[in-house]
């Protein structure tokens, strides 16, 4: 299958360079050479292997936080707020990756990424305390967050002829990355000799291998111009200005992204402790939510496929949510007796994030106008996602039962159908926020 997107890729990159402008004294420009066979399969494969880091220092910490805790002589307080560091990073570093692609380029920003990423990884597990370990992890989480912004705008460059499958198959290797490493980080630990520290650090060297296809992208400038978008004085020259709280497009989008990343990090943070409080043991709650989880890696690639097929996003939008509102329910009126079916429909549910992801490189005409889409979606909505799993904690804790934190799960669905539907419509934010 890798060998035949790669063909199919190629041709597209061949007819998109083809248009690209000679660059001063009758040379191509930039970039054009990225038409060649290898660099187009390299990319693709650059793309899955960067998908693959954007989760696990998240999913490994999880699956080891009890002995990190012991370990580090962490509170209760500060581990809980070791769980809301991950959208809060990505909302603050995740804007500033479309300056950071108009300044060095989007390959480069990307690279440089997994290296953090690898070097956050290695660093944090052997900190002394817990102030070094949360910098570190800060670290690793700023490489992922410029990462997660542009995916979106390398896919809608270099492969604008295939955005959906393009997103499909990052998405899918994400959902596959987010699960391995909650599955095997435990008993990769114990085959290391059983210290959380080895655990840890060894998603280090996934991190270092997906540097590698990045390298020769560093120095390629192919669409670098085309980013500068001026949406200060001074920018340079480019498309017109989008001045993207304008539109409304933008707006659903946005918050669209922060419902559906509010419904998955509660369901990661508290599913399995719903189905134990329902007398479920506990090998089994963990099945259920790598359930849940594992959904996400087929339903991942065909979900954009179908999206780009499609003048409006809307059915799929509305067929995801009435999937977690039967989901809920079933948490709701017997979470044991139909546990498996349940887990399914959640996974359904949280298919809900490349359909985000595909909607953001559909929204927008150029690459420019996918970063800044990009950002401004990503970033607002994980600020939307914070309070979610907290306020779910208080909820549980203080009315002693689950009944109110999944009528607060249900509740969210039904905005999160209603913005989904705005952002599916088929227009473009050049449209709604050019600036006059």
């Amino acid at each position: 299958m890798m060998d035949l997107m790669a063909r199919e890729e190629t041709r597209t990159l061949t007819s998109t360079t083809a248009r690209t402008p000679a660059a001063p004294g009758g040379r191509n420009a930039p970039g054009d050479d990225t038409t060649r066979p290898w660099r187009t399969r390299l990319l693709v494969v650059g793309i899955v292997l960067a998908a693959l880091n954007l989760r696990p220092a998240i999913t490994s910490l999880g699956a080891l936080l009890e002995e990190v805790r012991d370990g580090l002589g962490m509170s209760g307080s500060v581990a809980g707020l070791l769980t809301s560091v991950p959208p809060l990073c990505f909302a603050v570093f995740g804007v500033t990756a479309p300056r950071l692609a108009r300044r060095f380029g989007a390959g480069a920003v990307v690279c440089a990424g997994m290296a953090a990423i690898g070097a956050g990884l290695l660093i944090r597990p052997y900190t002394g305390g817990t102030a070094a370990f949360l910098a570190a992890t800060a670290l690793a989480l700023m490489g992922i967050a410029v990462s997660n912004v542009l995916m979106p705008v390398i896919v809608k460059r270099w492969f604008p002829d295939r955005v959906g499958t393009m997103t499909g198959l990052y998405s899918m290797a994400l959902a596959m990355g987010t699960a391995t490493a909650a599955a095997v980080t435990v008993p990769l630990t114990g085959a290391l000799g059983g210290h959380w520290r080895s655990g840890l650090a060894l998603w280090a060297a996934l991190a270092a291998a997906a540097v590698l296809p990045w390298i020769p992208f560093v120095r390629d400038r192919r669409g670098a111009a085309a980013d500068r978008t001026p949406a200060r004085d001074g920018d340079g020259p480019g498309t017109p200005a989008l001045r993207i709280t304008r539109s409304r497009t933008a707006w659903a989008l946005a918050v669209f992204f922060g419902l559906q990343a509010t419904a998955a990090y509660i369901t990661m943070g508290w599913m399995a402790q719903i189905f134990r409080d329902a007398g479920v043991p506990a090998g089994t709650a963990g099945l259920l939510l790598a359930v849940t989880m594992v959904m996400g890696v087929p339903l991942a690639f065909v979900i954009p496929r179908l999206a780009t097929r499609l003048p409006h996003q809307g059915p799929i939008v509305l067929a995801l949510g009435v999937s977690g509102l039967v989901g809920y329910a079933g948490l709701y009126l017997a979470p044991a007796a139909g546990a498996w079916a349940w887990a399914v429909l959640l996974g359904i549910a949280n298919c809900a994030f490349p359909l985000a992801l595909t909607m953001v490189g559909m929204r927008a005409r150029t690459s420019a106008g996918v970063a800044q889409l990009s950002a401004f979606a990503q970033s607002t909505g994980y600020l939307i996602s914070i309070p979610g799993p907290l306020l779910v904690g208080v909820l549980y804790q203080h009315s002693g039962g689950w009944g109110l934190p999944i009528a607060l799960m249900a509740g969210l669905m039904i905005p999160q159908m209603a913005v989904g539907v705005l952002a599916g419509r088929d227009r473009t934010v050049e449209d709604e926020a050019t600036a006059p």
